[in-house]
């Protein structure tokens, strides 16, 4: 029962602060050309939902997160409590390629695209690899992303196929790879349930894969490492990275 009530308040309290702060947040950023701000405000949006909801995050193997350029974080995904918990925990402007289908919902989608977020229509082949040419230049520019590449949330937990838009987006902007395992959010949040449980989030953040010299021919070679070392960290066995 508290679940069930702490969950309907950070819905309630949550939409309510994107509605409240939202509109005027984005007309600031648009008059003063501040999209820092909107990082500011994001951030504070999904504490203030990990605060209500109970739900904590610990980082292990910070060391490898880069702090001198751009990269692009692979992610595993067993919750919708996964990409606010890495977004809020890596970088502090992490950027997302993100499914078009959340541009349904106007003010957020609208927040999206000002700081700077990426979708991606994968049913659109044309309209993907505009999103992937778009994102490659802006890592070049020196932004990070974030990308989930199974395209939806496990069931079971284990990995699904990894879909190849973001390799080719990170080949073409000559970024690293930042494999990144997430364990625990699928107990916070199972699909198909509204119920957000407490729960202690673990991100474990992998070396590295580097990905200058590469080119399109080597995308399923890459996806294979970096699946291999998301499931390595996945099952215990981060010390057998890049073997």
């Amino acid at each position: 029962m508290l679940a069930a009530v702490r969950s309907l308040a950070t819905y309630v309290l949550v939409s309510l602060y994107v509605l409240i702060v939202g509109p005027p947040g984005m007309l600031l950023a648009l008059a003063f050309r501040w999209k820092g701000l909107l990082y500011v405000l994001g951030h504070a949006g999904v504490r203030l939902g990990l605060a209500l909801s109970g739900i904590s995050y610990r980082v292990v193997g910070r060391e490898h997160i880069p702090r001198d350029r751009a990269a692009v974080y692979c992610s595993n995904h067993q919750s919708n409590v996964d990409p606010p918990v890495v977004f809020d925990a890596l970088h502090p402007r992490m950027h997302i390629l993100y499914k078009h289908e959340i541009d349904a919902i106007p003010v957020l989608a609208r927040s999206f695209r000002l700081g700077g977020f990426i979708p991606i229509d994968r049913r659109n082949r044309e309209s993907a690899l505009r999103s992937i040419e778009a994102g490659a230049a802006s890592i070049r520019s020196g932004n990070s992303f974030l990308i989930f590449p199974e395209g939806t949330r496990s069931r079971t937990g284990e990995l699904l196929p990894f879909k190849k838009g973001g390799f080719i987006m990170a080949i073409k902007a000559g970024a690293p790879i930042v494999p990144v395992a997430v364990q625990g959010g699928r107990s916070a949040l199972r699909r198909g349930s509204w119920i957000i449980k407490p729960v202690t989030v673990t991100l474990q953040v992998g070396p590295p894969i580097e990905t200058a010299g590469l080119t399109l021919d080597d995308r399923a070679s890459l996806i294979k490492h970096v699946r291999a070392d998301i499931q390595k960290m996945l099952a215990g066995r981060a010390e057998n990275l890049g073997k």
